[in-house]
């Protein structure tokens, strides 16, 4: 796993083999940003990712100049290791939270600029997230919400639903507060 662009550019992480973890692919991860390069200013952003994981994401933005990033995930093993490889990479500005995400949407006050979810597969609440994004005012006004999710999950109707992207069987739905992002 490695860092594709910015400052920590070919940088690679190399998590435990017993992290509890599915990372996003490099491929998924490449085309994802690809995305968000037409609509986003990284260097003004505040990003929030959830189930953080390896923190591949979150080292991602960190890398393209995002000014701060807030990584949440409940395995004390996965903070750890993302506090560990932000201290090697000399990184200041990701805040590692050990939360359960659910819990910590429902009493989160700021707001960010884009957050970025990928739940385990199977978690029962998944199509929850979408929602608790939203309820709690998370976005900004110009905020993205993308969640990775397997391709049995639909979420067109969602009132706050922009567009979806396929890769192999990585899934992103982009969810924003003005849905006229072009």
């Amino acid at each position: 796993m490695r860092i594709i662009a910015g400052s920590l550019r070919g940088r690679r992480l190399n998590p435990p083999a017993n992290l509890p973890v599915r990372p996003t692919t490099d491929m998924a991860r490449e085309s994802l940003f690809n995305i968000l390069n037409n609509y986003v200013d990284y260097e003004d952003c505040a990003v929030m990712d959830l189930f953080s994981g390896t923190g591949a994401v979150s080292l991602e933005f960190v890398s393209r100049g995002s000014k701060e990033v807030t990584s949440v995930d409940i395995n004390v093993q996965c903070a750890d290791f993302l506090k560990a490889s932000a201290k090697q990479f000399g990184v200041a500005n990701l805040h590692v939270v050990r939360a359960d995400v659910f819990d910590f949407l429902k009493r989160a006050y700021k707001q960010f600029d884009i957050i970025f979810a990928d739940p385990p597969y199977a978690a029962a609440d998944l199509q929850k997230l979408p929602d608790l994004v939203f309820e709690h005012r998370l976005l900004t006004e110009d905020g993205i919400f993308v969640l990775e999710h397997p391709k049995d999950y639909h979420f067109e109707e969602h009132p706050h639903f922009w567009q979806h992207r396929n890769y192999g069987k990585v899934n992103f739905s982009f969810f924003a507060n003005k849905l006229d992002q072009d």
